[in-house]
């Protein structure tokens, strides 16, 4: 060997150990919090679902104590489908499309009225136009809607077998049902958990801060992703007479609101 070159070796060689050394620590540490990250990740998670569920389920009871305190709100008319003991998933299917732009009270009565005359898919995919148009006249749009409930229970009748589909890709392919409409059924005729949003839900949810949303589509994707799914089967039903009985589009009773110390619209417009 050259001298100079034995030199360098004898130089290099410390380096070459302390560097190999340095690396298998780090491999070491490496190997570790990739057994402890998913550990730690997994507890910051439930962490995070656990002030969820209680931010939740304190925002659900306080909708419901100031509607009690205030006036004991009546039921929805898609759970008074629900409720009653003919409310199968077919008539909260037709209920909801009929229920679009017309007051509940008025969608109960309406379906509660086109059953007893067409008491099955079979029966209404049978029926004509004008004579449903006469049963249902009394709500919104009944024109058009008369035609759609039509064609959906000859769909329901010849594909379907009469029975309703349980699953969102199925009733998204009928006529007329959207999102909304679809979820709604989930919820009411399956009790399967999601979250219909109409207008009351959208606004709702953008006042108390819970979403920054344009949409009411952006509105349940933001809510699917923050709320935790024990919650979800609740959600329409409690923001829906919410919005009806306190938080109105115009002029909301916010002084009667027992969760306004939690509303981003209350705190922005009124808190001093």
């Amino acid at each position: 060997f050259h001298p100079l070159g034995l030199l360098l070796h004898l130089l290099l060689v410390p380096i070459w150990i302390l560097l190999y050394d340095r690396y298998n620590i780090c491999t070491i540490r490496l190997q570790k919090w990739k057994k402890v990250l998913p550990v730690f990740v997994f507890q910051v998670y439930i962490l995070i679902e656990s002030i969820l569920l209680i931010v939740m389920k304190a925002i659900l009871r306080g909708m419901m104590n100031t509607m009690n305190a205030v006036k004991p709100p009546r039921m929805t008319a898609l759970r008074e489908l629900h409720e009653a003991e003919t409310g199968g998933p077919f008539s909260i299917l037709i209920g909801t499309i009929l229920s679009a732009r017309t007051k509940d009270e008025n969608t109960a009565k309406v379906v509660k009225k086109l059953f007893s005359k067409y008491k099955s898919a079979h029966a209404l995919s049978k029926a004509k136009v004008k004579d449903v148009e006469k049963t249902i006249r009394s709500i919104g749009f009944y024109h058009v809607k008369a035609k759609r409930i039509i064609d959906v229970a000859s769909i329901i009748n010849s594909k379907y077998k009469g029975k309703v589909p349980s699953s969102m890709d199925e009733l998204l392919q009928l006529p007329g049902v959207g999102r909304k409409t679809a979820n709604c059924v989930l919820v009411y005729a399956f009790d399967k958990p999601a979250i219909p949003v109409d207008i009351h839900v959208h606004r709702i949810s953008n006042r108390l801060g819970l979403v920054n949303t344009k949409t009411p589509e952006d509105t349940e994707i933001e809510l699917m992703k923050k709320i935790p799914k024990k919650y979800w089967l609740e959600i329409n039903d409690t923001f829906v007479m919410y919005g009806q009985n306190i938080c109105k589009p115009i002029s909301p009773q916010c002084t009667v609101c027992k969760i306004k110390n939690r509303c981003k619209y209350y705190k922005t417009n009124y808190a001093s």
